[in-house]
């Protein structure tokens, strides 16, 4: 997180955002501390997956919040294919 300039208050403000987003955009129904959770994760795993492909979204707030619902989508995704 330090690398894309957002502190850990701001992590926590964008990763509940992205979360959000991706709640929404997901049809999920999920509470405050699980958006916040998978934002935050979600950016994490997002940016290992571009880094993989060796994509990269830049850094800042923007970047971060793309991320962090790009990967809270795959998060839920994923937790859907395991509940079934």
């Amino acid at each position: 997180m330090e690398d894309a300039g957002v502190g850990w208050i701001a992590a926590i403000i964008i990763g509940g955002f992205a979360g959000w987003l991706a709640e929404k955009f997901m049809n999920s129904n999920m509470g405050l501390i699980m958006n916040i959770i998978l934002g935050i994760v979600g950016a994490i795993v997002a940016n290992a997956i571009l880094g993989a492909l060796n994509l990269s979204l830049g850094g800042g707030w923007l970047a971060y919040l793309i991320a962090g619902f790009i990967g809270a989508c795959i998060l839920i995704a994923v937790g859907r294919l395991f509940r079934r």
